[in-house]
């Protein structure tokens, strides 16, 4: 059990690590990650025409462009977006995954969190960020599908994840940690 238990330890010390160095103070990163939010924005309301009134309706939508994920039994994700209100960012944000279980493989994907109530968009922006699941899912380059609840796809805030690429299979017991950052 200690084995594990340094696993762990030494897994969330390199995704804090990692974290870490992308907050670069005085840096393009604004300017980069809202470029990659304008596009993720068009190739989903393009690609998916109802999440346009779905973001017109939302008191915010928090834009991930490219979330990377691996697993080898234990694994972990990193990305970077922006939290838009009427389609101004007001906030930069990283997500952090970490899971456990029976996986294998990597993939690289996008998401929105819609907040459909100003109550949802104030916890979010005061809470603690977490978001916890159990989840079956899968990703090709051709389909991706997610078969479970995570905490964040229940009304009032509404998930999607798409633009799936890669290869990752398994059953696995995980969460995600939103942080504000300065980029």
């Amino acid at each position: 059990m200690a084995e594990f238990s340094r696993r762990v330890f030494l897994g969330g010390a390199a995704m804090a690590g990692l974290s870490a160095c992308a907050n670069g103070v005085g840096g393009n990163g604004g300017a980069t990650i809202d470029a990659r939010v304008d596009a993720t924005r068009d190739y989903l309301f393009g690609r998916y025409p109802g999440t346009a009134d779905l973001a017109r309706n939302a008191r915010g939508v928090l834009y991930m462009p490219l979330v990377t994920e691996a697993g080898f039994g234990i694994g972990g994700g990193y990305g970077r977006g922006a939290l838009r209100i009427n389609d101004v960012t007001v906030d930069y944000y990283s997500a952090t995954r970490a899971t456990i279980g029976f996986q294998i493989g990597a993939q690289q994907y996008a998401h929105a969190l819609f907040f459909m109530t100003e109550g949802a968009l104030t916890e979010f922006r005061r809470g603690t960020g977490w978001a916890v699941g159990a989840d079956v899912r899968y990703a090709t380059p051709d389909q991706g599908a997610s078969i479970g609840k995570e905490t964040t796809e229940i009304d009032p805030v509404v998930a999607l994840v798409f633009g799936q690429s890669g290869l990752i299979a398994g059953a696995t017991l995980g969460g995600v940690k939103y942080t504000r950052i300065i980029p």
